[in-house]
């Protein structure tokens, strides 16, 4: 008869295929910079990353994780935001095989998120050829003929110096056809304006550029979160084969007249109680691919299975000041900022120039005359110069909420510099505890494992109940799940440094493929 232990360890050998996965652990090396180091260890199959802190703290205590939902909440967005929904692809028959990258891929194309913000960049787009218009040339042309006849009786014309007048003169007629052109020569205003729109454009464009990290962000939360349900059902399935080898000992004891009852009603309960964990993850999986669908857009219904397994490689960690340095030169929401704040320099140059004249020419050359037979040649040249005087405080108000404006943008940049300075230290900080965690978390499995061998030989001599074996058992169970996290949180602390340093796309994609 196969032992508890025997199942034990065929069991830990289904989510464990893969012996030699490097594990990322941290050295200091003259105390001033931080250099990576690997060990070679054997490592559970797992992708799971990107939750929230708090979150994944009570995973660690939990041996059944939280059931997930559709359009929950995605890291770096707020709340439940358009990056968790997306525009349906069609229908592919058959099951599709989707690879992380696939999976990101799919949702640079289809992300809800990111289809809003090209309006956002069109709207942007279409704001600065608004402004740059003020210094464009205007030509019109408005050809006209026109046949009149004048009353003028009705205009109390019937004599001039006793000299009496025909009631009405005419008909006669008109005919201009000319070509005008409008030009500004200089709009100090203008030309600020237009630079600030073009700057806002700008800025539209980093935006977008942000977007896509977050859309990366999301699909990789969401297609790891998937991977890790995935594997909670292979432990599932694990405890679930030790706790019935451990049932049906038991019961063949009782039934021998060696154990009492209560041993088969105590594995009893173990065993369905871990059919349930079983029931529950997988159900959580099932919730998780939809998740995952809506995020990348793949058709409702849509057959799918995940082809990576273990999609994350060694990272390189630089020093801090190294990471910040590329940090403030790469995060496009950074640039964003700058950008906005020169738009407001610009939107405030432009108010102040509302206090100073401007130039234009206008100009326009055609036919005129009675008739289109009879017109001769035709032209107006002229340069007006417009000097404000007094405009009713106008001006002063567009100073004031320029100035408003611009204060809000440097506020703004300097905030979010401390913040990418937070970012990145706390991913550094992330990466080597979870790095640590993990090691620490892998010895616990280890030693939970012993501990269920050594209750198994206990039991079978006879030494023991079933009290201590089902207490193994609920270690290593807990021990797993505590594995499980901790790789959780090592897959989000790489994740969250990538897009820390503004490199999610890239990063994401060279060192979370599959292997």
């Amino acid at each position: 008869m196969t032992t508890v232990h025997e199942v034990n360890r065929r069991a830990y050998s289904l989510i464990h295929p893969l012996a030699g996965v490097q594990v990322l652990v941290f050295r200091k090396r003259g105390g001033t910079s931080l250099k990576l180091s690997y060990e070679r260890r054997r490592v559970f199959l797992l992708a799971g990353l990107l939750i929230f802190g708090a979150a994944k703290s009570l995973a660690q205590t939990e041996t059944t994780p939280a059931s997930s939902a559709p359009g929950q909440a995605i890291p770096g967005t707020s709340g439940v935001s358009p990056f968790a929904g997306s525009v349906p692809t069609k229908l592919v028959p058959g099951v599709l095989p989707l690879s992380l990258p696939e999976a990101i891929d799919r949702g640079l194309k289809q992300n809800l998120g990111l289809l809003l913000l090209h309006a956002e960049i069109r709207s942007a787009r279409g704001q600065r050829w608004e402004q740059l218009s003020a210094l464009l040339p205007h030509v019109t042309a408005a050809p006209y003929v026109a046949e009149s006849k004048i009353n003028l009786a009705e205009l109390g014309l019937t004599s001039v110096g006793g000299i009496s007048i025909p009631p009405s003169v005419g008909p006669f007629s008109y005919f201009d056809a000319r070509a005008a052109v409008t030009q500004t020569l200089f709009d100090w205003k203008s030309i600020n304006a237009t630079r600030a729109a073009s700057q806002s454009l700008k800025s539209a464009g980093y935006t977008f550029k942000d977007a896509r990290d977050l859309v990366v962000l999301a699909v990789g939360y969401t297609y790891l979160q998937a991977i890790a349900d995935e594997a909670r059902i292979e432990t599932a399935e694990a405890q679930v084969k030790t706790a019935q080898a451990l049932y049906d000992q038991s019961t063949d004891r009782v039934n021998a007249g060696t154990s009492p009852d209560i041993d088969g009603l105590r594995t009893k309960v173990e065993l369905q109680t871990r059919q349930q964990q079983l029931i529950q993850a997988k159900n959580n999986f099932a919730i998780q691919k939809l998740t995952v669908a809506r995020v990348i857009g793949l058709a409702p219904g849509q057959e799918f299975e995940f082809t990576d397994k273990s999609p994350y490689r060694s990272l390189e960690v630089i020093t801090v000041d190294e990471a910040l340095k590329r940090a403030y030169a790469s995060r496009s929401d950074y640039q964003a900022a700058v950008a906005d704040l020169r738009a407001a320099q610009f939107s405030r140059k432009a108010a102040v120039a509302g206090y100073l004249p401007s130039l234009s020419f206008n100009a326009d050359y055609g036919l005129g005359g009675s008739h289109p037979s009879t017109a001769t040649p035709v032209a107006d040249v002229r340069g007006t110069l417009s000097i404000p005087i007094f405009q009713g405080s106008s001006v002063h108000g567009d100073v004031l909420q320029a100035d408003a404006r611009l204060e809000q943008s440097r506020d703004r940049l300097e905030s979010l510099r401390a913040q990418i300075d937070s970012d990145v230290r706390a991913a550094l900080l992330n990466l080597q505890s979870a790095a640590d965690q993990v090691n620490v978390a892998r010895s616990n499995v280890d030693l939970a494992e012993t501990t269920l061998t050594q209750s198994d030989d206990r039991f079978s001599a006879g030494v023991t109940d079933t009290v201590e074996v089902v207490q193994s058992q609920e270690t290593v169970a807990s021990a797993h799940e505590q594995y499980i996290s901790s790789l959780y949180n090592y897959n989000y602390a790489k994740i969250s440094l990538v897009r820390a340093l503004g490199i999610a796309e890239q990063g994401v994609k060279e060192f979370f493929r599959g292997k």
